[in-house]
């Protein structure tokens, strides 16, 4: 898979192209995606995807930006796997947003990107305002010879899946259905930073993790997950929270008791797979209460 960063750069090659800003990369996305390269083999034409390195939110007055579900570094791995012949992942900047509909098909998807069909979402819209949209493509695509794909949405119990939809779902701590409707598991990486040595005065030491991107972060309380620590996935558990038990902090922390683990690993990455939602955070009356939840909890997932 090819990246291309710069907008200006062509493509000599005729393409399909799927547009949009796979935020989530979820089973809709992937959808999109199957059958951008599905159509390539079939027509003899380069699958290319198309999106944004920023979300538009972030520059779009009076928007605010949402919360990540997976960052770019993520999504590009994700989508080597896919097949994918080039993904264009360009930064959406005010002279994007001001940009007339016709002139970024004309301009990028014609001239520079060698167009021969265009797959989107049944939603998918695009240019100044999002003036543009599906029916607009379907007129222009008789003007530069190009077909339109319109892909309907993917829906479970007539719920439609979108990246609003997951993010809801994880904020509320729902995780199996969030990862039902991603098509993997929902994660998050950072750093392993110090803590307070609260966990490992009681018996077990956590890895406090310092999120470095805008991560969206599932409600509070203890969940089930997997570590991944230099490509070895360790059965965990992950509090999400305040630590009522102790003085409350300001901030909400990340802190995950990796079973059968005793490294060191301040400072370095790690990634936690979120499985299940097991229980609230709660206040314990003492520091023994809380070690008799803690060997439950482990119980409860070693099983």
């Amino acid at each position: 898979m090819k990246i291309i960063k710069n907008i200006n750069e062509k493509i000599k090659e005729n393409t399909v192209i799927c547009l949009g800003s796979f935020d989530g990369l979820h089973i809709g996305h992937q959808t999109l995606i199957e059958n951008v390269i599905k159509e390539s083999k079939e027509e003899n034409l380069k699958s290319v995807l198309f999106t944004f390195s920023n979300h538009p939110a972030s520059i779009i007055p009076n928007k605010e930006e949402p919360k990540l579900i997976i960052t770019n570094d993520e999504k590009v791995e994700t989508l080597k796997k896919t097949g994918i012949d080039y993904l264009v992942m360009v930064a959406f900047s005010k002279k994007f947003m001001r940009m007339d509909p016709e002139d970024f098909v004309k301009d990028i998807l014609v001239d520079n990107l060698n167009v021969k069909k265009i797959v989107v979402g049944f939603n998918y819209r695009f240019g100044y305002k999002g003036k543009g949209d599906t029916n607009l493509l379907k007129k222009l695509s008789d003007l530069y010879d190009f077909k339109v794909d319109i892909v309907s949405p993917i829906k479970n119990n007539g719920e439609v899946v979108s990246s609003s939809l997951i993010r809801k779902l994880i904020l509320e701590g729902n995780i199996k259905k969030a990862n039902k409707y991603l098509g993997r598991l929902f994660s998050i990486e950072g750093e392993v930073i110090h803590g307070k040595k609260r966990g490992k005065n009681l018996g077990f030491p956590t890895a406090n993790i310092y999120l470095n991107n805008n991560y969206i972060v599932p409600k509070t309380g203890l969940y089930k997950t997997n570590t991944i620590y230099k490509s070895n996935r360790y059965n965990s558990l992950t509090n999400v929270g305040f630590n009522p038990t102790f003085e409350r902090n300001r901030n909400i922390s990340i802190e995950t008791y990796i079973l059968n683990f005793n490294k060191d690993i301040y400072n370095e990455e790690i990634k936690v797979e979120f499985l299940e939602f097991l229980r609230d955070e709660k206040k314990f009356n003492s520091k023994e209460e809380l070690i008799e939840q803690m060997n439950s909890d482990i119980r409860s997932i070693s099983e």
